[in-house]
């Protein structure tokens, strides 16, 4: 049978706005990972119809916020962290037929949200891939490329959803928000639920490739602290770009994934 990996992260589901939303024991995390769930068991209905075994990687912090009981039966969920540099994209292997990508965000470096942020936001100021700055997405989407596994759908924030659509041609989105300053403006939680399984149900039919690999990936890391940098130019390979920029040169993006896994401690 046929498989669909589903990455599922919280700060891009529909209504979610403030930092406490996004934490254990913060005021409205509760409501946040029940919305995150229902978008996740959206996207896995169009999936399982067309025919799609589904596996989901919970993405968020502790990896534990979906709740098994709002998918549908016979999809596989990972909860936890497999001490992977793959991360968020943990489980994903050459098997799958295509990638999908639930509550994302806008990285940091951006102003499309205020919960804008790429890997960990107490670390970096800004990520960039060749010259191109990263999101989650652009991170994991590479991941996805070097297993020959197409990018099909996202859902997130309009700015996630406008990188999205600029980094990977034919890709189906739907904006859950906008965001301006510390503000959001969502749409309705059940409009976000029926609009992602049927963009996944599009995305599902539709004929979407996996974007060619580069010959070579340059990762440029700017960190909060000139500290960090410090700690972090003495990976074998990196080198300070300046006090706050650490650069790595690889030849394959899981090399990127390790370098950053222990440059920057997880």
């Amino acid at each position: 049978m046929k498989k669909i990996f589903i990455s599922a992260d919280i700060e891009g589901v529909t209504g979610v706005t403030s930092w406490c939303e996004t934490r254990y024991g913060g005021q409205g995390y509760a409501e946040a990972c029940r919305q995150m769930s229902l978008e996740t068991a959206a996207a896995c209905r169009a999936a399982v119809e067309a025919g799609y075994e589904v596996v989901v990687k919970d993405g968020h912090e502790d990896a534990l916020n979906i709740d098994p009981d709002l998918l549908p039966r016979g999809v596989r969920l990972i909860r936890g962290w497999a001490s992977s540099p793959m991360a968020m994209m943990s489980g994903l292997d050459e098997s799958f037929a295509g990638a999908v990508y639930i509550g994302y965000h806008s990285a940091a470096g951006t102003d499309t949200s205020p919960l804008k942020h790429t890997v960990e936001d107490y670390l970096f100021n800004w990520i960039r891939v060749n010259g191109v700055l990263m999101s989650e997405f652009g991170l994991n989407s590479l991941l996805a490329d070097q297993l020959h596994v197409p990018s099909l759908f996202l859902s997130g924030d309009q700015g996630i959803c406008r990188e999205a659509e600029s980094l990977y041609p034919g890709i189906v989105t739907v904006a859950t928000k906008t965001g301006v300053g510390n503000s959001t403006c969502s749409i309705h939680p059940q409009e976000a639920v029926e609009q992602i399984e049927e963009g996944v149900r599009r995305a599902l039919a539709a004929d979407i490739a996996v974007r060619p690999l580069a010959k070579e990936y340059v990762m440029e890391i700017n960190f909060k602290d000139h500290q960090r940098a410090r700690n972090a130019s003495w990976y074998p390979g990196a080198e300070a770009a300046d006090p706050f920029t650490v650069r790595f040169c690889a030849s394959a993006p899981f090399d990127l994934a390790v370098a950053r896994t222990f440059m920057c401690g997880g």
